[in-house]
């Protein structure tokens, strides 16, 4: 069987079921990073992780950059979409942690999306009004992610424990 993924040719061997992905860029040549602040509930922690890995896609050039590839079990169910590189999530101490990465982000040109607690009162005007309203030093930052170079990225959250 032969699968395209990013436009590369894929040789699955139909007996084990197995993809070749000797074509693809080594899997820790780039890496997905979340950064969580651990003072908020975990609930609210969930819901700046889902919204920043979701909008991060939109700030990425090309989505082929993000290699991304199908998954298929024994049964021939497909697993879509799962990245070929790492997904580390992080956790900060408090928010002007989280700021100084975004910062660090901007001046590095690393795509990334952030959340803060304006995102998450009421409908979405409300939150893009309340955001407006709020100096960027007064935010309180909930979450980030980043996407890019595996050593750029260590650089600036190397400092980082995993989240637990």
């Amino acid at each position: 069987m032969i699968i395209w993924v990013l436009g590369l040719v894929i040789q699955s061997d139909d007996k084990i079921g197995r993809m070749d992905l000797s074509n693809f860029p080594d899997e820790n040549s780039k890496r997905f990073v979340a950064v969580l602040n651990k003072k908020m509930e975990i609930g609210k922690l969930m819901n700046a992780l889902g919204h920043t890995t979701a909008g991060l896609s939109r700030e990425i050039e090309s989505l082929e950059e993000m290699c991304f590839i199908n998954y298929e079990d024994k049964d021939g169910g497909v697993h879509p979409s799962q990245s070929h590189y790492p997904f580390i999530v992080l956790s900060a101490d408090n928010s002007n942690q989280i700021r100084k990465v975004r910062n660090e982000a901007i001046a590095r040109k690393i795509p990334f999306m952030d959340f803060t607690s304006t995102m998450s009162i009421g409908t979405s005007q409300e939150q893009v009004d309340t955001t407006a309203s709020t100096l960027e030093s007064e935010l309180d930052y909930w979450g980030i992610c980043l996407f890019g170079k595996t050593e750029e990225l260590k650089e600036i959250t190397g400092k980082f424990s995993l989240f637990r």
